[in-house]
C-alpha cells in the first residue's frame, strides 16, 4: 500500500538526523589537488616512457594498471597495493593455464562450469595459504579475463606477460617512493638505501595485516569451533 510519500517526506516523517539532500551546485568546491594525485601521475609517465623507449615490444597496459595500483600515501602502504595486485596476478594467471586447457577440452566429459568453478576455487585456496587473503579479487580477475577473452594460442604467452609488466610497474612505483618520499616516509628515513630493508619490512606488515583482517572477519561474521559445538549440541539437545 502506498501512502504517496517521496524520499524527503519519508525521511521527515522517520526523522533521520542526518537527511540527505542535494548539494547546490553553487556550493560545489573542487577538491585539493595532493601529492597522490601527483605521485600517480608521476608514476604513470615514468612507466610509459620506460616502455615506449625500453621495452617498447611489450604492452604498456599491465605495467600502467601495476603502478598505479602501487600508488598509496606512504611506501608501506604502496607496497600493500602493489604486492596485492603481484600476488594475485602471479597466481590466479600460473592456475588459469591449465584449467584454460581444462575448460575447453572438458575430459571425462565433465561439463566446462564444473572446470571454472573448481579453477576460482584453488585460487582461492592458494591466496589463503600464501596469507594473502586481498589478493583474491585480482587473481580473480586475471583468471575470468583469460578464460573469457583471451584465444587458445595467446593464453601462455598473454599470461606470464601480464605477470612480468605487472611486477614492473609496482616496482616503478615503489623506487619513485623511495626517490621522491612521502613526509612520512622522509621522517621514517625512507631512502634508496634502505629500499630492501623497508619492502622486508613492508612484506611482513602485509602478512599481518591479512592475518588481523581474517580473525576480525571471524568476529564479526563467523563463530569459533567451540561456540560450534555448543550451538550444535543445544540442537541435539532440543530433538531428544
Amino acid at each position: 500500500m502506498s501512502f504517496g510519500f517521496g524520499p524527503q517526506e519519508m525521511l521527515d516523517k522517520a526523522q533521520v538526523p542526518d537527511k540527505w539532500q542535494l548539494t547546490p551546485l553553487k556550493n560545489f568546491k573542487s577538491p585539493r589537488i595532493r601529492a597522490r594525485m601527483w605521485r600517480t601521475a608521476l608514476a604513470v609517465l615514468i612507466t610509459a616512457v620506460v616502455y615506449e623507449y625500453l621495452l617498447s615490444e611489450r604492452n604498456t597496459c599491465f605495467a600502467l594498471i601495476g603502478a598505479v595500483y602501487a600508488i598509496g600515501s606512504q611506501f608501506e602502504e604502496g607496497f600493500h597495493n602493489g604486492i596485492n595486485r603481484v600476488i594475485g596476478t602471479l597466481v590466479g594467471g600460473l592456475l588459469v593455464i591449465p584449467f584454460y586447457e581444462l575448460y575447453t577440452s572438458q575430459p571425462f566429459g565433465i561439463p566446462d562450469w564444473i572446470w571454472i568453478v573448481s579453477g576460482l576455487c584453488l585460487v582461492i585456496w592458494c591466496n589463503f595459504a600464501l596469507g594473502a587473503d586481498s589478493a583474491i579479487q585480482p587473481g580473480s580477475v586475471i583468471y575470468f579475463v583469460v578464460i573469457y577473452t583471451v584465444g587458445t594460442e595467446r593464453v601462455i604467452p598473454y599470461t606470464i606477460a601480464r605477470i612480468l609488466d605487472t611486477g614492473c610497474g609496482v616496482l616503478i612505483t615503489l623506487l619513485l617512493y623511495v626517490l621522491w618520499p612521502s613526509k612520512y616516509d622522509r621522517e621514517k628515513g625512507v631512502s634508496l638505501r634502505t629500499f630492501w630493508t623497508e619492502t622486508k619490512y613492508a612484506f611482513k606488515s602485509y602478512i599481518n595485516k591479512n592475518r588481523k583482517s581474517r580473525k576480525k572477519e571471524r568476529e564479526n561474521f563467523g563463530v569459533d569451533d567451540e561456540k560450534c559445538s555448543e550451538f550444535l549440541s543445544k540442537i541435539k539437545d532440543r530433538q531428544k
